[in-house]
């Protein structure tokens, strides 16, 4: 039998659900939202409302977006020669952060998982290819994620863009050791890949 009267545990339990928030965690955040003031509880629970009323998929890239076409496919001063994949609208805000990509994206909804039902059509990779047909692209960088998932994903798609677009080039973000690390702490896979993506200097 519950501590707490129903409204309260329905709350927890609701939080709960949220990735990375645990029993205790939800506890507090429904006791933080019941000491909080009527206008901030309110407000939270209308940007919940908001977010799940306006917020829908970018027709082009199928990013967040509240309007038929998400930000970055608005605005005329990106490169639209260069397409990074993502698999998640998450991963578009690191790449953002970098302030070193100038292109425009695609994301996936996901990475290829045939043991979790995940096959190539549960995903946005046809529309992709017909993206990487349209005039004037010229690259495809491949921002999977650097797991077996993520890995299995790119090779798919740079195998169907050769097939399909074979003027558009395919690269793949490196990956190897962080910017600070020491390689006595490298793990061999992390280092392997250092150590194949090497550059001149």
């Amino acid at each position: 039998m519950s501590t707490f009267a129903p409204p309260v545990q329905r709350l927890v339990s609701e939080l709960s659900k949220l990735p990375g928030i645990g029993t205790r965690t939800a506890q507090r955040l429904a006791f933080h939202i019941l000491r909080a003031s009527e206008e901030d509880a309110g407000a939270l629970a209308e940007a919940i409302r908001e977010v799940k009323e306006r917020i829908g998929l970018c027709e082009e890239c199928f990013n967040l977006a509240d309007e038929r076409l998400c930000r970055i496919c608005r605005d005329e001063r990106r490169d639209r020669a260069v397409i990074c994949v993502v698999e998640e609208p998450s991963d578009v805000i690191p790449m953002e952060r970098t302030h070193e990509y100038h292109g425009v994206y695609h994301v996936l909804g996901g990475a290829l998982s045939p043991i979790d039902g995940v096959d190539p059509e549960d995903l946005k990779i046809e529309q992709l290819y017909a993206r990487a047909r349209r005039d004037g692209v010229e690259e495809v960088v491949m921002a999977t994620n650097p797991t077996t998932t993520g890995e299995a994903t790119a090779l798919h798609i740079a195998e169907g863009l050769r097939e399909r677009a074979p003027g558009v080039r395919v690269t793949r973000l490196a990956s190897g050791l962080p910017v600070g690390a020491d390689l006595e702490y490298a793990d061999e896979v992390t280092l392997g890949k250092a150590l194949a993506g090497r550059r001149a200097v």
